[in-house]
């Protein structure tokens, strides 16, 4: 059997694949999020410890060999470990915004512009460069007491495993790696303040190990660490030609596009992910909420998740005039443009407005900024869509037509399904990646909604504009 790890945000899981793809058994746990006045950290102990109770169930539930394992998870953030790979402090997730006002500094100053420039990162407070650099200011005894600034699976992967602390190219990208050389660009490093903490930043190679007879996975499985899950998930949904795209409908809202074209121009967004195949990317849009937007709002308006396929049926497109610019997250936006302060809004609501109507519009707003994203992403071949929003089918018929094309739907564990993938490579294993990345379903847009919505999004750009515009003044 092939097992994938994918250890989320919010969700840690593991899933079990024969040699066809076929998913025969998926474990999680839940992991929390701290959060107090900007900052979300989380407990490095707990997240491991969830990963191996996955790892525990999954193989008692399917007990056998383990051909490969493939680990992957969510990118940014800083995960502190002494040379033990033990905790020095709670993690910084990818959503803290502690260092808002030093990325704000940088943006005024021309820091921020530049650093895209050299390697087609475009920073936020919850990436590594600004989350190092505040912490060097504030809490310099914890960056003393590290050895290695690690990501969340790299964490993990040297706790399973006892290798020494490395990363790969997927989570090296941001902000730190020369995308042509496949190295850190220490010239970055100088603009940051960080050439004295030069020595926190994780080897960069292809890691993979075999796990010793301990906690965790099998004595003697072959495991492979990355990608993260942003290009784990383009693996396990078969976006690998130049110009296909994928879009993740998760707690965030990610597009993707492979490219071999690394353009460094236009306005700073975004980022490109290295591959593990030399000369290819990822053009990367992560806005900072996808499904998290509508979960405030159902939560806020006490709807259940399994009503919401009623409520978009209940109101038509245009939700009776409710907008909602989606942008919740603590920290602003960051794709496809940065923007540390910009908030949600919510538009055209009076007595006569129903939750039905909150509720579509919420998805409309986030279906339009799916659209910029992958708009700006460069979006030309086909469209993969993958993530918890796939499993409402009214939202994808809805998404499909604010975006005015077909939605190839590929459902599951996609992210370890694109970590078994990767892990295969690595080991010399073959595996049909066809069979492995099917689409589940194909959802057509419906002519004249997809009319509609072309204009929607429109007016959704100017109100996103005025919206810019207050947050900068």
């Amino acid at each position: 059997m092939f097992v994938g790890i994918d250890v989320g945000t919010s969700v840690v899981k593991a899933a079990v694949f024969d040699e066809g793809g076929r998913e025969l058994a998926v474990e999680s746990r839940p992991v929390r999020l701290a959060l107090r006045g900007g900052f979300v950290e989380q407990d490095m102990e707990e997240v491991y410890a969830a990963v191996v109770e996955v790892l525990g169930a999954l193989t008692a539930r399917v007990p056998g060999p383990v051909a490969v394992a493939g680990l992957t998870g969510q990118g940014d953030g800083v995960w502190l470990v002494d040379e033990e790979g033990r905790p020095v402090r709670a993690a910084a997730s990818w959503m803290d915004g502690r260092a808002h006002q030093l990325l704000g500094q940088w943006l005024a100053d021309g820091t921020f512009e530049a650093v895209f420039r050299r390697t087609g990162s475009a920073m936020f407070p919850g990436c590594p460069g600004p989350l190092l650099a505040w912490l060097d200011r504030h809490e310099p005894a914890a960056l003393d007491a590290a050895a290695t600034a690690l990501y969340c699976k790299d964490m993990v992967f040297r706790r399973l495993t006892g290798a020494p602390a490395t990363t790969d190219v997927s989570d090296a990208s941001m902000p730190f790696l020369d995308p042509r050389s496949r190295a850190y660009d220490n010239g970055v490093v100088e603009l940051l303040g960080l050439t004295h903490r030069r020595g926190l930043l994780a080897p960069v190679s292809d890691p993979v190990a075999t796990a010793p007879a301990r906690e965790g996975l099998p004595a003697g499985t072959r495991l492979a660490n990355g990608p993260y899950d942003l290009p784990a998930s383009a693996l396990g949904a078969g976006v690998t030609a130049p110009g296909d795209g994928l879009l993740i409908v998760g707690t965030c809202l990610a597009a993707l596009v492979a490219t071999t074209d690394l353009d460094l121009t236009g306005e700073p967004a975004g980022l490109y992910i290295s591959t593990d195949r030399p000369g290819h990317w990822l053009r990367a849009m992560p806005a900072m909420v996808g499904a998290a937007a509508l979960d405030w709002v159902l939560a806020t308006t006490g709807v259940r998740h399994a009503e919401v396929d009623g409520l978009l049926e209940a109101t038509p497109p245009g939700a009776h005039g409710v907008r909602v610019l989606p942008y919740f997250a603590p920290s602003g936006e960051r794709a496809p443009f940065v923007e540390p302060r910009l908030r949600a809004e919510l538009l055209g609501v009076s007595l006569e407005s129903t939750r039905a109507d909150l509720v579509r519009a919420t998805c409309e707003g986030i279906g339009y900024a799916a659209r910029h994203c992958l708009q700006a992403a460069g979006l030309t071949g086909s469209l993969a869509v993958c993530g918890g929003g796939t499993r409402s089918p009214a939202w994808m018929r809805l998404l499909a037509d604010v975006l005015g094309r077909p939605l190839r739907v590929v459902e599951g564990e996609v992210g370890a399904r694109g970590a078994v993938l990767a892990a295969a490579e690595r080991f010399g294993v073959e595996l049909d990646a066809g069979a492995w990345t099917r689409p589940t379903a194909v959802v057509e847009p419906d002519a004249d909604r997809a009319a509609y919505y072309a204009k929607g999004y429109e007016e959704h750009l100017a109100r996103l504009t005025e919206a810019r515009a207050r947050a900068q003044g």
